[in-house]
């Protein structure tokens, strides 16, 4: 064999030996440690390897949320490794998985459920992401990729706000910060279930919208008398369940609203702490207050959950609503959306 024709074959095979070797990567926002969204940066990190009961997800589309905010400032209880990838939500394609997995087959699109993803793991601001196999959901043929991407972690929110409670029976739900994520998928869930719905919202726009969503009424909590509108709107009956997304100095109005036996389901502060509060408008009306929090669910609570709130939303011929839809490289200006105030989903394209 002529001795270049050896030296060819021999740095061939020595290159496929490194490409074996060398650790494959693939794109994904890195977050050095929790300074702020503002410190994000687009880098290269190790491609995910699934565990026994993990798969790997090429993901198609991923959605921001407030969560992700919170993590990026230290304000969520999460111990990710540093640099950390933000987002929980997304849908993509299994790629590959471990051997202790049942469920799901290479080349199946799913969603991710409430999971450590994007919390004290790696999420979905990357080309891949590791999952475990029991948080992976399908979702309604008559949602796109993007809406899907969109739904899981406010609709998951929404519905345990919703039913924390025990069985409801129809009555009447107050939702601040009902242009969000989670107060969209509230007003459609709360009215698939029968409830009359009440929308709070700045915007004028965002309140014409809200009606065509679902809500019966929609008020703005900026002007002095939106209570009394309310109130008046409802002809002697009272708020029976607040969902309660913002917080701030506009707590104890959403607390006059409510009749006897009253509840408020927490599940954000976006305006802030409420400055004051005096705790004895409770007493007498035996009003209940309850934080929301879908990490509580077990991975077969969140299946269950999931599985109940889809088919209602097929019932009811219901979609996740999508705000806005940006490329990979423009994540930080999908958060400064985010920020902004969207109507329903901020979603980024990845794949």
């Amino acid at each position: 064999m002529p001795i270049g024709a050896f030296g060819i074959h021999c740095e061939s095979a020595l290159f496929r030996l490194a490409i074996l070797w060398y650790p494959k990567s693939m794109q994904a926002w890195l977050l050095d440690q929790p300074n702020g969204i503002d410190q994000l940066r687009l880098g290269d990190a190790p491609d995910p390897v699934p565990g026994p009961d993990e798969v790997v997800l090429e993901i198609e589309f991923a959605a921001l949320n407030p969560a992700d905010q919170y993590l990026a400032q230290k304000q969520y209880p999460a111990r990710p490794r540093w640099p950390h990838i933000l987002g929980r939500d997304a849908v993509g394609r299994v790629i590959a998985m471990g051997s202790d997995v049942k469920t799901v087959s290479i080349g199946d699109r799913c969603v991710i459920l409430r999971s450590a993803v994007g919390v004290d793991q790696p999420g979905t601001l990357a080309q891949k992401v590791a999952a475990a196999a029991e948080s992976l959901a399908s979702y309604p043929e008559s949602w796109t990729v993007q809406q899907a991407a969109a739904a899981p972690l406010v609709y998951l929110t929404a519905w345990q706000a919703l039913t924390q409670w025990g069985n409801m029976p129809p009555g009447v739900v107050a939702i601040t910060g009902a242009s969000g994520g989670v107060g969209v998928a509230s007003v459609q869930l709360a009215r698939a279930m029968g409830h009359t719905v009440i929308a709070l919202s700045r915007s004028q726009e965002k309140r014409q919208k809200l009606l065509l969503l679902g809500a019966h009424h929609a008020f703005d909590p900026n002007q002095p008398d939106w209570a009394n509108q309310l109130k008046q709107s409802l002809d002697g009956r009272k708020v029976d369940l607040a969902i309660d997304n913002i917080g701030g100095p506009q707590f104890p109005d959403l607390i006059n609203t409510l009749g006897n036996g009253g509840r408020v389901s927490i599940v954000g502060r976006l305006a802030g702490v409420v400055p004051q509060f005096n705790t004895s408008t409770l007493l007498f009306r035996r009003l209940r207050l309850g934080g929301v929090m879908v990490g509580s669910y077990s991975a077969a609570e969140a299946q269950n959950a999931w599985k109940q709130l889809t088919a209602l939303m097929q019932q009811h011929q219901q979609q996740p609503l999508v705000d806005s839809i940006f490329d990979f490289a423009q994540v930080p200006a999908a958060f400064a959306r985010m920020e902004a105030g969207p109507m329903g989903k901020v979603v980024v394209r990845v794949g």
